[in-house]
């Protein structure tokens, strides 16, 4: 099979093309990424020299481009990972996030409606399309939840979402569509809350928290996502939406315990700050349609995850500390 990924320079695309690789490397892996700021070329090192793998560079947006890639691979089937991610960048450049997010996610579907032999594109989405839960909720975000979006982020993820559906529904364009929780793990930028909070700890710094610290987020590790992705393109039904959540939810402050706690640090030693605008207060998704349909349950361990996490950062500073330069959002400066 020949496999498009895009946005494979980044966090999670990163990580699925490393998963995919090994548990399918007679599949070709073709990578395509703009190449932002939050792409980091070392991110594909590990699969790099494999004869079946590929790298070009191009834009999502760029329907003659990703025409041309697809056409030139013979590709089967797309993983669409990329996106701007990034909320507080949201509100510092919300165009760039429309751009990508909705018109990149459009132009890709058109260019799957031209080539029928693209037998699916998969479509990786997030919670926060369906916008803010109050923190005492009882009743999780499921697929059938209205999509909201508070956010230039959250409300192009959601008009993305929105475009899959039209060309499944206006021009049969075999899709499916995951919307997942708080990732972590290896290779994420450190513009995101754990690499932020576990890079300024090896560094001595202590940790600046929004003022809400009590918002939560779901967290789940970036393999079992990849495994959740990789049951949907085989056992998933085109059309079909999929929530991948891991039931464990940890507010921002028990974050920042934790992780003080790991590195022996005191409690105190932290910092508040204003919240970004539109900061929602909680994501809670079920996942019983995955777990019941496809067979699919996270195995990673928060506890065992986030230790493992952390001692990744501390052995790869190399990787980490030269992209603190590229960092766009200063949190404090609302």
């Amino acid at each position: 099979m020949n496999i498009l990924v895009t946005g494979g320079l980044g966090f999670i695309g990163a990580n699925f093309i490393h998963f995919w690789m090994e548990k399918h490397p007679q599949d070709n892996v073709i990578n395509v990424d703009s190449c932002t700021y939050a792409a980091v070329e070392a991110n594909q090192r590990p699969v790099e020299n494999r004869p079946t793998y590929f790298f070009e560079k191009a834009d999502i947006a760029d329907f003659c481009a990703m025409d041309a890639i697809v056409k030139k691979y013979s590709v089967d089937v797309i993983v669409n990972f990329a996106a701007e991610s990034h909320n507080s960048n949201a509100v510092l450049q919300p165009t760039v996030f429309y751009q990508t997010n909705v018109m990149g996610t459009q132009n890709l579907l058109e260019v799957v409606r031209q080539n029928p032999a693209v037998r699916r594109l998969h479509h990786v989405s997030t919670c926060e399309i369906y916008g803010d839960m109050a923190l005492e909720s009882e009743t999780p975000f499921t697929e059938e939840s209205s999509l909201g979006g508070n956010s230039p982020y959250s409300s192009s993820k959601a008009g993305g979402n929105l475009a899959v559906f039209a060309y499944c529904k206006t021009f049969g364009v075999p899709v499916t569509v995951s919307s997942c929780v708080n990732n972590y793990g290896y290779y994420q930028f450190p513009e995101k809350l754990l690499p932020v909070f576990i890079t300024s700890l090896i560094q001595g710094k202590p940790l600046t928290l929004y003022a809400e610290s009590n918002f939560k987020r779901e967290w789940l590790h970036v393999r079992d996502h990849c495994e959740a992705i990789a049951a949907i393109l085989e056992w998933g039904e085109p059309g079909q939406a999929y929530n991948i959540g891991s039931g464990v939810e940890k507010s921002i402050e028990e974050i920042a315990d934790l992780l003080l706690e790991y590195f022996g640090r005191p409690q105190t030693d932290k910092c508040y700050v204003p919240s970004r605008p539109s900061h929602d207060r909680r994501y809670w998704l079920s996942s019983e349609k995955i777990k019941a349909q496809l067979g699919w349950e996270p195995k990673i361990a928060f506890e065992a995850g986030l230790a493992d996490t952390v001692e990744w950062y501390i052995q790869n500073e190399l990787w980490w500390k030269p992209l603190l330069e590229r960092r766009i959002a200063q949190e404090n400066k609302w």
